[in-house]
């Protein structure tokens, strides 16, 4: 809504009275465009409390509005501007003034460092659509996560415990989260070690403005998570890209890069390696471990959809193993739940944690209070540990048969 306060004001020395100050300056608001044709008004009294006015003064003034065909009544919904203004105005209607300044370019320089980004294109429908692991919404938890929204917002302490938050996240979900990364990944953290963050693409963008200065080598492989990519130009660094095989990135390429220059961090996704699906090798993991702790190289550990597997059991991941803190291990609840559920995760030591917490104060004060308290009870119930156990075992019969076994003839987004 407009700041009407501060646009209509009040001359109470003028001749001319107050409820044709308020209709003119109507008027005048809707001929300069900032008022748009179709839009509707505050009620009477809500205007008359933001202009300090007796409610009787404003309806004279919508009185007047309308008798000159500038605003209409809608039964059950409120006054609104006519979308065919007056004939004393132009037939076709001009924004003027203000209404102008968006339509170009900006009247000062700024930098376009950004790298063209792929195109976000929604699947056709078919039966099966093939994208990068959005999970079948259909089967998400979604019903329990209203359930405990509503719940906690009508709970005594909801203004206390949510109003106001921490930038790290609910210290209930970031407990929640570190028992859950414990028992399914086998990392050995608390609470101080987690930061919750809207999505892992926000994680990583976190994780390596903190560690990557312009001018800095940023390994990555021949192909590679575009966005990531991008992220790491936007920061100024540089991309050396090593090749990927079945059995992973190459880390010998890499350890050969290390030994010949100064190379500031890698990003990996050692399980299901983004876009070939390939998952890294037992032996290699056990190499490129060995190549951290000796380098003391930065790692962003991209485990993007760990929580999926259907061929086999999961590799457990490079984080939790003995890699001297060097690893900055992330990951999404958003590929369990839904595209719209914006929850990732960031696991590193406690300093870390504490500097990208402030850090994502700049860009976000905070999280989904809410929803951070009632993803927190459904891992704590195990409503989330059931989710992945029933939606694994159905797109594990869906990769095999080509048919899910509850779903009948209509398509499903295959992760």
């Amino acid at each position: 809504m407009l700041p009407y306060q501060t646009l209509i004001l009040i001359d109470r020395a003028a001749a001319m009275p107050v409820y044709q100050q308020v209709s003119n300056r109507f008027v005048g608001l809707i001929q300069e465009g900032r008022i748009q044709p179709g839009v509707f008004l505050p009620g009477t009294r809500e205007l008359a409390a933001m202009l300090h006015l007796h409610r009787k003064t404003v309806v004279a003034a919508y009185d007047e509005l309308a008798r000159q065909d500038w605003i209409e009544t809608i039964p059950r919904r409120g006054v609104r501007v006519s979308p065919s203004l007056p004939e004393i105005k132009p037939r076709s209607f001009r924004p003027g003034g203000g209404a102008e300044a968006y339509k170009g370019n900006t009247g000062f320089t700024f930098a376009h460092r950004l790298t063209q980004s792929p195109p976000i294109v929604p699947s056709a429908r078919h039966r099966l659509i093939i994208n990068d692991g959005f999970p079948d919404v259909r089967e998400s938890p979604l019903p329990q996560l209203l359930r405990e929204c509503r719940r906690l917002s009508l709970t005594k302490a909801y203004t206390q415990r949510l109003m106001y938050g921490l930038s790290s996240g609910s210290e209930r979900l970031r407990e929640a989260l570190a028992v859950h990364l414990a028992a399914s990944r086998g990392l050995a953290i608390g609470q101080e070690n987690v930061l919750v963050t809207r999505g892992a693409q926000m994680s990583i963008y976190l994780a390596a403005a903190l560690v990557i200065r312009p001018g800095d080598k940023v390994v990555v492989g021949m192909s590679n998570y575009r966005y990531a990519d991008l992220v790491f130009e936007q920061l100024g660094a540089t991309l050396v890209r090593v090749p990927v095989d079945e059995q992973g990135i190459d880390v010998q390429a890499v350890s050969s890069l290390c030994r010949r220059s100064k190379v500031r961090m890698l990003y990996v996704v050692p399980h299901h390696h983004h876009p070939t699906t390939v998952t890294l090798s037992a032996e290699r993991r056990m190499q490129l471990l060995e190549l951290i702790r000796d380098q003391n190289l930065a790692v962003i550990e991209d485990d993007y959809d760990y929580d999926f597997h259907y061929a086999s059991g999961p590799i457990l991941p490079l984080a939790s193993g003995d890699h001297g803190g060097n690893v900055l291990y992330l990951g999404s609840m958003t590929k369990s739940l839904a595209l719209s559920i914006r929850i990732g995760f960031l696991v590193a030591p406690p300093v870390f944690i504490r500097e990208a917490s402030g850090f994502r104060r700049l860009m976000d004060l905070r999280g989904d209070n809410l929803i951070e308290e009632a993803l927190a009870v459904l891992l704590d119930n195990g409503d989330i540990d059931r989710h992945l156990k029933k939606t694994n075992k159905l797109f594990k019969e869906l990769t095999r048969t080509g048919r899910p076994p509850t779903m009948g003839s209509d398509w499903v987004l295959l992760p």
